[in-house]
């Protein structure tokens, strides 16, 4: 295990080092922040004045260089817009995105594996036919729309949940979070939802596919014909069984819901990294655009890594470092 982990790290630098250099590249390579930074009407010593502050005027190399260098001592860079860490600026937002994603991946679960479970037990009836057309939908319909189409009914048309904001914030377990607050929840409900429609026809159909290919082997039969009753057999027998592929996916679809909440943090106003990113790619706020896109990939590195290592302890015919 302890081989395993040291061998995934050295990895990890490894992709880290060639991710920070290809978007290094790909975003200092295009655009010019001056022209947004400074006044129109600003004189040229001026600009030269701030190209010189920024580094801007170094060459691509050596703009490199300075980042890893500081990046080495925790430095990720500092904004052009905001004149902070950038590190600094994402940190403060991440919660926001985190509580969002969590509550996301928790209502795909809890919406999931027993529908799932309910069409797998039931295949071709009518009931799995609704479950499966209706995970179909979540496949299909763009994220942006459903947003939309949330906000008009819910918000607009019958006026029960607000479309924008976080609400107020409480302390729960010493954490600073909206779920502390009936007025945070009501506003979580319908980003959370939105996030999590896609993620929950994905877990549903998931376990359907896994339960039906469990149901028929052997030891299924043989708890059966042990008189263990069904509830024992789909829970602890088979449901144990379908949850290390359902482990692997969640994982990592975990990370693509914290890089990827820029379109719902858009359309519902919610203060969090992804609102942030589509900011600072308008403004051409170089340091946050590579700081953000280079704690993704860490962050998709150690999900990975948890993943592995929750896949051995529920299947212990895994060993991680073996042979």
């Amino acid at each position: 295990m302890i081989g395993f982990i040291i061998h995934r790290f050295v990895q990890s630098v490894g992709i880290l080092m060639l991710t920070s250099v290809l978007v290094f590249c790909g975003v200092f390579a295009i655009g010019d922040p001056i022209q947004i930074l400074v006044p129109a009407d600003a004189s040229p010593a001026e600009m030269a004045q701030a190209v010189h502050s920024l580094g801007l005027d170094q060459p691509m190399w050596r703009q490199y260089m300075l980042f890893i260098e500081h990046a080495l001592h925790g430095d990720l860079g500092r904004s052009f817009v905001f004149n902070q860490p950038s590190i600094q600026l994402i940190m403060e937002r991440l919660p926001a995105t985190l509580e969002l994603a969590v509550v996301a991946l928790v209502l795909a679960l809890m919406v999931g594996l027993p529908l799932g479970l309910l069409a797998g037990m039931k295949a071709n009836s009518p009931v799995d036919r609704v479950i499966m057309s209706g995970s179909i939908l979540g496949f299909s319909l763009p994220n942006f729309w459903q947003g939309i189409m949330l906000v008009l009914i819910f918000s607009v048309t019958l006026g029960w949940l607000p479309s924008a904001g976080r609400g107020h914030l409480g302390t729960l377990l010493g954490i600073h979070t909206s779920l502390a607050t009936r007025d945070g929840l009501i506003h979580l409900i319908l980003p959370a939802l939105n996030l999590s429609l896609f993620k929950m026809s994905l877990v549903t159909r998931l376990t359907r596919a896994g339960v039906r290919e469990t149901l028929p082997l052997d030891y299924v039969k043989f708890a059966r014909a042990k008189g263990l009753r069904e509830r024992r057999i789909i829970f602890v027998h088979v449901l144990k069984n379908i949850m290390i592929p359902i482990v692997t996916v969640v994982g990592m679809e975990f990370g693509s819901l914290i890089a990827f909440a820029t379109v719902t943090e858009t359309i519902f106003a919610w203060p969090g990294v992804g609102k942030l990113i589509i900011d600072s790619i308008m403004r051409l706020d170089r340091p946050v655009v590579v700081a953000y896109l280079l704690i993704v990939v860490a962050m998709f590195t150690l999900l990975n890594l948890l993943v592995d290592i929750i896949y051995s302890l529920l299947d212990p015919r895994v060993r991680l470092g073996g042979a």
